[in-house]
């Protein structure tokens, strides 16, 4: 007896060993899949930054690894913003380049030096492997199935809503900071499921790093003293919350604080008073747990409604107090642009001018999760059934990311892991059902057990149709197990496929290198941003001043080195609204802001060459609106539509058009590419006149291989015409005086 108890326990640690390895293959091969997965434009292009933000982001990393953490820390870009510049240290979230840096000196120390361009490019596939084992384990703190964890791990690893934001040469905040919100909430369960202090100090560790790494982790501080706000209402106070919550929000705070673009805003910040408030809550429902032991039920029934009330009008009215004052910041406009989607169009036209600010179309749900959008309501309903503690921070997490997701695209990245979670869920319950042999047995069907959903079910229907009397008929017939296994994998191929091809096609595309196809099907490139940032970088000099619309400012100063008026940082409105002022307005207003900001060269996209839709004519709108909140009375957008209310660039194109200055770059010199009479805009598909605009105060320098880029030079005084006379007065009136111009060489446009 002793020997077989002996060869059952053998039997037993060698299944549990056995599993516990194939789990593990199979992570390191979803985790390889996840990677790999997100490789495509470094295969079909090169190891390369692609976007906006990336390129400051680089840029930031590069110097903090030439010059160490405090120089970075201290670092103030002159670069930037001229004549204003940036106070770098104190402006951005740096976890990102910090992580970079980390990685780029621990391969020095183990002799891999490994290029830190490298090092950026391949950062988001790298923690994308990290945040589908993340996923796996906040899953397995959800679910008892074993199936459910190395589902949701795949779901994350390959679902196209993660991928847009982690493809190989993304290099922004998001790249690690997916993996960060994850797994911060994975230890906010496991604090909660064990109340301890440990765990609520890795909570707020992970939360700290977080903070660092984007401004995303606010989220995390409105979503969890949610989750214990709700637990409270529902009656389900315990020490074990007291000690996780209060643990992660004390030191979870001062390690916030630590961030100097952050410092004292989770004090001082309306994005922050909800977790500030249910940590006061606790405290007093924690006291008032206390009492309940000390005095009689009708003494402690009085007292406890005498204390709330007295605790909330005070904590109420000096919120209010202190935020009427100012020494709380009232709620920012992004919050406000969460609620009324109409809100930052009116108010904040820099934020709705974004595209991923704007409302969510619902074909993006389908195009970013697939099949999990139709799994992850059956997920989230399956919580309903239990409803523990860890199951209601996924009802509660689902609802809020469900709505964000569908007022700002960008959000749709926070939507994502819930899907991947609760569609895994469901599904691992549905194979867990169907891919046992064995059918269950009447008396476990009509006791309801509460491990699948097929019991129920089968117990409602007539015994003539039970398979356990007939095996070929009912929903756990042979044939049911065989055609419900054989959709679900289909389905799953069929995902497979479609993440693979958005991917492959919609998310590796880097902005700074675009492709076509020819006639015969081959790629052709297209390269003309480097083709003109490297003409910047070669023909120009290392002072010179760059104005465009601040969609590329980060490019120019990571590519070109040269200095810029405004770039994707947008922290002063003002001084944008200024370069959409030059933009918008003639030569003669444009001229004296450009010579005041001491530009020269000014750089724009144009598309309609090539077809491209991308370009500076489809923003234009964006930079009249931005001016005219500044300056209503000089810069009018009704002044550039018709009287029919239309938006033109033809003859039907009003004046105030056609003689911005934005209008005669896009189109100056395009006539003569066509046959007389025949030019044409084949972006907004319309007839240019037969004359083309002329350019007096500027001269083209450079325009690329497709016209996308076309750069001109801003002429000094005395090459300006004599017909500008403002611009003549505003220089007489000048009295600081300027140092000379240098001229650049002469250089052709390429053609």
């Amino acid at each position: 007896m002793a020997v077989a108890v002996g060869d059952q326990f053998l039997q037993g640690t060698t299944g549990r060993n056995t599993r516990g390895m194939l789990r593990v293959i199979i992570l390191c091969t979803i985790a390889a899949a996840a990677v790999s997965s997100r490789l495509f434009s470094v295969i079909r292009f090169e190891s390369i930054i692609h976007e906006f933000d990336p390129w400051f982001n680089f840029r930031a990393t590069k110097y903090l690894v030439q010059h160490g953490f405090y120089s970075f820390w201290d670092w103030f870009d002159d670069r930037t913003w001229h004549p204003l510049g940036r106070v770098t240290g104190g402006t951005l979230y740096p976890g990102l380049m910090v992580t970079s840096g980390v990685i780029y000196h621990i391969l020095r120390l183990l002799a891999l030096p490994v290029d830190i361009r490298n090092i950026c490019v391949l950062l988001a596939p790298g923690f994308s492997g990290l945040t589908a084992l993340a996923t796996y384990l906040f899953t397995s703190e959800m679910s008892d199935s074993p199936s459910a964890g190395l589902l949701a791990a795949a779901f994350m690893g390959i679902t196209p809503g993660y991928i847009s934001r982690s493809v190989a040469g993304s290099y922004d905040n998001e790249a690690i900071a997916i993996f960060l919100l994850v797994f911060t909430f994975y230890l906010w369960i496991k604090s909660l499921k064990n109340g301890s202090a440990m765990w609520g100090a890795l909570t707020a560790l992970f939360y700290g790093y977080m903070v660092s790494a984007w401004g995303g982790y606010v989220f995390i501080t409105n979503l969890l003293p949610l989750h214990a706000f709700v637990l409270i209402c529902m009656g389900r106070y315990s020490p074990r919350l007291y000690v996780s919550y209060t643990t992660w929000y004390a030191l979870g705070t001062l390690a916030s604080m630590q961030v100097p673009f952050v410092g004292f805003l989770p004090i001082r910040s309306s994005d922050h008073m909800a977790a500030l408030g249910v940590f006061g809550l606790l405290q007093l429902v924690a006291f008032v747990e206390f009492i309940r032991y000390q005095l009689p039920s009708k003494q402690f029934q009085t007292l406890l409604r005498s204390l709330v009330l007295l605790i909330f009008v005070v904590a109420f009215g000096g919120l209010v107090l202190l935020t009427v004052s100012g020494t709380i910041a009232p709620w920012s406009g992004r919050f406000y642009s969460l609620w009324d989607t109409g809100y930052a169009k009116i108010h904040i036209p820099i934020i709705a001018s974004v595209s991923e600010h704007q409302p969510t179309a619902w074909p993006a749900f389908f195009f970013d999760l697939n099949m999990l959008i139709w799994l992850f309501p059956a997920g989230v309903y399956m919580c309903f059934r239990s409803l523990k503690d860890e199951q209601v921070f996924i009802v509660i997490y689902a609802v809020l990311a469900s709505y964000f997701a569908g007022v700002m695209v960008r959000l749709m990245l926070t939507l994502t892991p819930i899907v991947c979670v609760a569609a895994a869920m469901a599904l691992s319950q549905i194979l867990d059902t169907y891919l046992v042999a064995k059918s269950p047995s009447p008396q476990v069907q009509a006791n309801g057990s509460a491990e699948t959903v097929k019991n129920t079910a089968s117990s409602m229907l007539p015994e003539s149709l039970r398979s356990t009397r007939s095996p070929l008929v009912g929903i756990y017939s042979y044939t049911s197990k065989l055609t419900i296994v054989g959709s679900v994998t289909a389905y799953l191929l069929l995902f497979v496929l479609h993440c693979t091809w958005v991917t492959s096609n919609a998310y590796s595309s880097p902005s700074v290198v675009l492709a076509s196809r020819s006639p015969d099907g081959s790629q052709h490139i297209i390269d003309d941003y480097r083709e003109a940032y490297y003409w910047l970088r070669q023909n120009t000099p290392q002072d010179a001043k760059i104005m465009s619309w601040w969609d590329y400012g980060y490019q120019i100063g990571g590519m070109a080195d040269r200095p810029t008026l405004v770039d994707n940082n947008t922290w002063n409105n003002t001084h944008i609204a200024t370069v959409g002022k030059a933009m918008s307005s003639r030569e003669e207003v444009s001229y004296p802001i450009m010579r005041q900001h001491e530009v020269d060269y000014v750089l724009i996209v144009f598309g309609g060459l090539l077809g491209y839709s991308g370009d500076d004519i489809n923003k234009f709108l964006w930079m009249v609106r931005i001016a005219e909140g500044i300056w209503p009375e000089e810069v009018k957008e009704r002044d550039f539509f018709t009287p029919r209310g239309e938006y033109r660039i033809d003859d039907q194109a009003t004046p105030t058009m056609r003689n911005s200055l934005m209008y005669k770059m896009s189109y100056y010199n395009y006539n003569s590419l066509f046959p007389a009479g025949q030019a044409q805009d084949r972006v907004r598909g319309a007839r240019l006149p037969a004359e083309g605009p002329q350019l007096s105060t500027i001269e083209e320098a450079f325009t690329s291989e497709n016209w996308i880029i076309r750069i001109y030079k801003v002429k000094d005084l005395d090459n300006v015409g004599r017909d500008h006379a403002s611009a003549m007065a505003f220089e007489k009136g000048n009295k600081k005086k300027r140092p000379s111009k240098r001229k650049g060489p002469r250089v052709l446009r390429v053609e």
